[in-house]
């Protein structure tokens, strides 16, 4: 049996930073990953073969009436940010207070955005990100500036920007994870938001997090490892080993620590899976709400349509935060407008539908006219809206939506919006909106389902997100939010991992002086 001073199970978002923090602690940590490195070809960047699903798991889900669903879930060194838009927001100050929405309440956090801030700082200098402090409304307070200033708008987009800031509106670069390469003072980004990056400019979990922690001989990483379960010493306090399936052949990896860093749904699914006598309901689940308050966000694509062209080949410019905390017609919350990568071929054909046919313009003059949006409001956490481990391993999602009524409030927002940019264009009446709100398989946002607190009761892991059943075992990805907000959960993800990177190397440290003494009590007991 290999035995490590700590596991990370999980190199996306959490995983990755956290690996990257305890890398130079000097202490022997393993990181298992269920997938490869994500190839780089020419298929990164082609559009069809991404929306055909090349990079994204094959897997099967299955919803809450039982049907079967294919997630945009990607099993990757890197995880999930191998594909993502390198948005990197921060959560606002409200999001850690208790929030009065349309369908409920979202609870306060049991630590505020204070406790968080100087690690979303540290995250957004790792990361690379881009951006622009002061002209957000809502931005929260910051100690630092962003280390790098906003990507220039192309001109289209500029165009918009003003043209929405012109109605009274504050739209404002969308803090981004943009790595520029060694000795450049731009870099030229296309296919980036969803795609693979094979330049290495998009800042992710595999190329900050994973590699810079690769650099220390202590740590070892070992891919197309799946983790089927956690089992725990005699006394059901200690998680001792992590059984992993290797190409069909079980292997047995044991830990000082371990740490659980999967996705929300991975790693409920995880520790419902290591259920054993003394955790029959799953590993830390006495309070039974291991799985439960999944949130995904009320995610969208509303796709703008006008005659005016928009030749824009990187998109993903601003962001409209105007309505996150209220709106002149609504006392409630309704979330965060943003622009998104040009969609894919696939998603354009399902979006438009019926207009492909109906005037003889193909999918190509569309677009070339389309703006791509973005709009996310947030959903809330209910205890129903859960995560089920099958015996044979496969992952049901029971989730209801929730918290409508402020995703369609948002929407027409932006309608509003877009249409009197249309009529500053000067080709008013042309505007058509095409899109779809994102269902059960949209789960990039995931978040919840192991949520952090002080109460056993009511909570699964305590504030430095140990489970509160066991002595060693820690859950590092967005699990352990309470609420999301209307924002991409990565930066509070990494910003997470660099806080309970600072408590487990305290520990560790604390670990190793108590051994120190031991032994040198020993010794002179012994002479």
């Amino acid at each position: 049996m290999n035995h490590y001073d700590i596991i990370i199970i999980g190199t996306g978002a959490g995983g990755g930073t956290l690996a990257y923090r305890l890398a130079p602690t000097g202490k022997k940590i393993l990181i298992l990953e269920r997938g490869d490195f994500l190839p780089k070809e020419v298929q990164n960047w082609d559009p069809w073969a991404v929306a055909k699903g090349r990079y994204k798991t094959p897997e099967m889900w299955k919803d809450k009436e039982g049907n079967s669903f294919s997630p945009y879930q990607h099993y990757w060194v890197g995880g999930n940010t191998k594909m993502y838009g390198g948005a990197l927001l921060r959560l606002r100050e409200s999001d850690f207070e208790q929030v009065y929405h349309y369908d409920g309440i979202s609870p306060a956090w049991p630590l505020k955005y204070d406790d968080f801030e100087p690690y979303y700082t540290e995250a957004e200098y790792l990361y690379h990100t881009r951006g622009q402090r002061g002209v957000d409304p809502t931005e929260p307070p910051a100690t630092k500036p962003y280390p790098q200033p906003p990507l220039p708008f192309e001109p289209r987009m500029q165009e918009v920007n003003n043209l929405v800031k012109k109605q009274g509106y504050n739209p404002v670069p969308i803090p981004l994870a943009v790595k520029l390469p060694e000795g450049a003072d731009k870099v030229h980004l296309t296919l980036y938001d969803g795609y693979p990056d094979p330049t290495g400019s998009k800042a992710d979990s595999h190329s900050i997090g994973i590699a810079g922690a690769l650099e220390y001989p202590n740590v070892t990483l070992l891919t197309n490892r799946k983790a089927m379960r956690i089992e725990t010493d005699g006394t059901g306090h200690i998680a001792k080993q992590v059984i992993v399936d290797h190409n069909g052949v079980m292997e047995t990896f044991s830990a000082d620590i371990i740490v659980v860093s999967c996705g929300a749904i991975n790693s409920a699914a995880l520790l419902l899976r290591s259920k054993n006598d003394i955790h029959p309901d799953g590993l830390a689940n006495s309070s039974g709400l291991v799985g439960r308050n999944l949130m995904i966000h009320n995610n969208g694509v509303v796709l703008a349509y006008s005659e005016k062209e928009n030749p824009s080949a990187f998109q993903k410019a601003f962001l409209i935060p105007d309505f996150y905390h209220n709106a002149d017609d609504s006392k409630y919350p309704l979330g965060a407008i943003q622009l998104m990568g040009k969609a894919d071929p696939l998603l354009l054909t399902d979006a438009l539908g019926d207009e492909l046919q109906s005037n003889g313009k193909n999918l190509e003059y569309y677009a070339n006219h389309i703006i791509d949006f973005f709009i996310t409001a947030e959903d809330l956490p209910f205890v129903n809206n859960r995560v089920i481990a099958k015996e044979n391993g496969s992952i049901q999602i029971c989730y209801h939506q929730n918290n409508l009524e402020a995703y369609n409030r948002l929407k027409q927002k932006l309608i509003n919006i877009m249409d009197k940019v249309a009529e500053m264009d000067g080709v008013g009446g042309t505007t058509k909106y095409f899109g779809f709100k994102l269902g059960s398989g949209g789960v990039t946002h995931q978040t919840g389902t192991c949520r952090f607190g002080t109460n056993p009761l009511t909570s699964v892991l305590d504030l430095n997100c140990k489970a509160h059943d066991l002595d060693n075992l820690y859950v590092v990805d967005t699990s352990f939010f309470p609420s999301c907000g209307a924002v991409n959960p990565s930066l509070t993800a990494m910003a997470n991992a660099l806080r309970v990177g600072d408590h487990l190397i305290e520990r560790m440290n604390m670990n190793s002086a108590v051994e120190m003494m031991v032994n040198s009590d020993s010794e002179n007991w012994v002479g």
